[in-house]
């Protein structure tokens, strides 16, 4: 398993799906070359992730929120989160709980996985083989440099042009 964060959540306005991008942690740039793995998700997964990833609380519960509230309440946290799979666009994710010495692990929708982990601050992870079929190739153009405003939106045209159907294969 390989260790991944959040780079970036691009949100589109419907039918157009949003896209989740993952990053794997470890992996050191060679030639300035990154991998990535766009999950393409709905706008709702999209939004409850932005929620997830600006920490908004709201007056009532949202349902990851009240998910989170029940397992606290039964003394379980969530462990860690697996992106197991990938069949074409498909992609699927295991969501491990820890209740004391117990783990539990349940099938769920990477992007309500992925939700939960970001609210939870738990640990999440790629497989290497759906990482190596899933995952493409970015370029820093100037990698000494960091970062610039126009690399960042050339990277989001990138991830734009790519579509689900590039997974079929």
């Amino acid at each position: 398993m390989v260790p991944v964060n959040i780079q970036t959540l691009i949100v589109s306005a419907a039918p157009t799906p949003s896209i989740i991008v993952l990053q794997p942690i470890e992996e050191a740039p060679q030639q300035g070359k990154y991998r990535i793995v766009p999950i393409w998700v709905g706008v709702n997964e999209a939004t409850q992730m932005g929620v997830a990833l600006e920490k908004a609380r709201f007056s009532r519960p949202m349902t990851h929120d009240l998910f989170l509230d029940a397992l606290t309440n039964l003394d379980a946290c969530i462990d860690h989160v697996v992106i197991n799979d990938v069949k074409g666009s498909t992609f699927f994710a295991r969501l491990a709980l820890r209740q004391h010495d117990r783990l539990i692990d349940l099938d769920a929708r990477p992007s309500d996985a992925l939700a939960l982990a970001v609210r939870q601050k738990a640990p999440i992870y790629i497989e290497e083989d759906v990482l190596e079929r899933a995952s493409f190739p970015y370029v820093l153009k100037n990698p000494s440099d960091g970062v610039a405003e126009h690399e960042l939106e050339e990277f989001r045209q990138f991830l734009e042009g790519i579509a689900p159907e590039d997974f079929e294969g």
